[in-house]
């Protein structure tokens, strides 16, 4: 009797469904969104104030070395390119959760860093880099050796860390069109355990999310192994461009960043990077957040 009941609900279905089947929706289905093209649009009067904390961690070590600043930057326009003005407030570091002092913090705090951008946002090089140096050289005791201090803020060295450092966060995201699961790269390199580790950056764009900045565009990251002959083109090319570097084997890392959509506001940005060093894990963690935009009036009020 149930297969007879059932055998008459297929027969009453199915001319129902051939009526249907010749029937035009009168819904069309969605259009594809359009792909966003962000444009490199700072606010040339405002001043972005960011808090930055880092942490380095070693496998079997439980004290941690942490750094938390807060910087103030602010974009000028100059003859179709900008130059980004930043200096640090606040800066501190932490052994294990104890505060220890450091002739770096007054340096940074001394020193204003300028870069200067191309109209697109495409790094094009420091505003003397030098300055950086000139501070060292005025607030450190005369008896204490700052050689150390000297190479690690020499200019050319500055003048590569920086350039990378604004590469991994921004490089090839402005001018260019961007649709979900659509893919970047970038290399990166970063001072671990006493080696540089060069990692190869993968940014997906997952879409947008509103913030308390406005509507934002929204990446996740994570690391490639060295890549072969059959991976995509454009892996290839951010390798070649970069002098065909090699990826240090044993990195894992992941991350999400979020940029404002209409105008260059760093919203948010979490990364951490995990490297297997000589049988040693260490892992390096950093998180910026944009904690305010203040007009330059309500700052020279």
């Amino acid at each position: 009797m149930r297969t007879s009941s059932s055998f008459l609900l297929i027969l009453l279905a199915a001319p129902v469904t051939a009526c249907h089947r010749d029937i035009p929706s009168l819904n069309p289905p969605p259009a594809a969104a359009p792909p966003l093209r962000p444009l490199f649009l700072p606010p040339d009067d405002s001043l972005l104030t960011e808090t930055v904390r880092t942490s380095l961690r070693h496998e079997g070590t439980p004290d941690a070395r942490e750094a938390e600043m807060t910087t103030v930057s602010r974009f000028s326009a100059e003859q179709d390119s900008w130059v980004l003005t930043q200096r640090v407030t606040r800066s501190r570091y932490l052994q294990g959760g104890q505060p220890m002092e450091s002739l770096v913090d007054t340096v940074l705090q001394r020193a204003v860093l300028r870069l200067r951008l191309a109209a697109d946002g495409t790094y094009v090089r420091l505003v003397e880099p030098e300055a950086v140096l000139a501070a060292i050289r005025e607030v450190a005791p005369r008896e204490l050796d700052v050689t150390p201090l000297e190479r690690f803020f020499a200019p050319d060295a500055l003048e590569a860390r920086t350039r990378g450092e604004w590469e991994v966060k921004y490089g090839g995201i402005y001018g260019r069109a961007w649709v979900p699961g659509q893919r970047g790269y970038a290399v990166g390199v970063l001072p671990v355990g006493g080696r540089e580790v060069t990692y190869l950056l993968e940014r997906t764009f997952t879409g947008t999310q509103l913030t308390e900045q406005g509507e934002a565009l929204v990446f996740s990251l994570r690391c490639l192994a060295q890549p072969g002959d059959v991976s995509p083109q454009a892996v290839r090319d951010t390798l070649r461009l970069a002098g065909d570097p090699q990826v240090t084997p044993g990195v894992e890392c992941d991350g999400e960043q979020l940029l404002g959509k209409g105008r260059f506001l760093p919203v948010r940005r979490g990364f951490t990077l995990r490297a297997s060093l000589d049988g040693e894990t260490w892992t390096w963690a950093t998180q910026s957040t944009l904690e305010s935009v203040r007009a330059l009036e309500e700052e020279q009020r």
